[in-house]
C-alpha cells in the first residue's frame, strides 16, 4: 500500500532532498583538491618525523655505543691512523639531511599544485 497523500510525497521528496544535499557537500569536500593537498602534506609530515626519528636512533646508537658498530660485540681496537682522521659530529650530517627531505618535500608539493 503506498502513500499518494501529495503532503506526505512532498515531505519525503524534501527529506531526500537535504538527504542528497549533504551527501553532495561531503563527497565536495572530500575530494577538493585543497582538502586532499592538506591530507597529502600531513601524511607526508608524518613519514618524514617518523624517518627523522628512525635516523637519529640510528645514529645516535651508533656514536653513542660504538660497540654496536662491532659485529661481534667487542670495541673495536684503536688503529694508529684515527687520530688522523677525527669523527665527524652527527649534528651537521642530521641538519643536512633534514634540509634535503625538507626541500624534497616543498619541490614535490610545489609541482603537484601546479598541475
Amino acid at each position: 500500500m503506498t502513500d499518494t497523500d501529495p503532503d506526505t510525497l512532498e515531505g519525503r521528496i524534501e527529506r531526500t532532498r537535504a538527504e542528497l544535499a549533504k551527501t553532495v557537500d561531503a563527497i565536495a569536500d572530500r575530494v577538493s583538491p585543497k582538502k586532499v593537498a592538506g591530507r597529502s602534506v600531513a601524511k607526508m609530515k608524518s613519514q618524514v618525523k617518523a624517518q627523522t626519528e628512525h635516523v637519529v636512533s640510528t645514529i645516535g646508537d651508533m656514536v653513542g655505543n660504538p660497540a654496536a658498530q662491532s659485529p661481534n660485540g667487542h670495541r673495536p681496537a684503536e688503529e694508529p691512523w684515527d687520530d688522523d682522521y677525527p669523527a665527524t659530529p652527527a649534528a651537521p650530517v642530521l641538519i643536512a639531511v633534514g634540509a634535503v627531505v625538507v626541500i624534497g618535500a616543498l619541490i614535490v608539493i610545489m609541482r603537484r599544485r601546479r598541475r
